[in-house]
């Protein structure tokens, strides 16, 4: 089981269910129709569902769009391909597909990446491993680590 799985109040677990499993090739693992949850994995990601007004509520109902300021990083084999499947059922990407390297230390490590809105407007940025490279240093001030 992962250390860290959030837990998503969505307004509609079966419709956030069939969005996760049906696009964005998530697995169910169990759900619980009665309290509007579900567990959602994939490639070794997981998610729980949980629908606002069943079951139990930690906080007021947000304002929608849902899941302001916070956008969720996965890891899967191949971004590409599952951006092609959402853009061809007509979903719209907030952030396009693109390569981006960020710097880690002394290195920067690579990112095919994109960003989708899920039904309530949580952020999901989906990503593929490009490796890892030597920092550019150029056009950094003398001494800027």
């Amino acid at each position: 089981m992962p250390a860290l799985v959030p837990e998503l109040s969505v307004s509609d677990w079966r419709r956030s269910c069939a969005f996760y499993t049906g696009m964005l090739g998530f697995a169910l693992r169990y759900a619980r129709p009665e309290e509007g949850f579900c567990w959602l994995e994939r490639d070794g990601a997981a998610l729980m569902l949980d629908q606002l007004g069943l079951g139990r509520d930690f906080a007021p109902p947000p304002a929608h769009p849902f899941g302001r300021g916070v956008n969720l990083q996965i890891e899967i084999p191949d971004a590409e391909t599952l951006a092609a499947r959402l853009i061809a059922a007509g979903h719209a990407l907030h952030l396009p597909l693109e390569d981006r390297w960020y710097r880690r230390d002394d290195h920067e490590v690579g990112n095919r990446q994109f960003v989708v809105a899920d039904p309530d407007g949580y952020l999901l940025r989906f990503f593929s491993d490009l490796g890892r490279r030597v920092r550019k240093t150029e056009g950094l001030p003398q001494g800027e680590p």
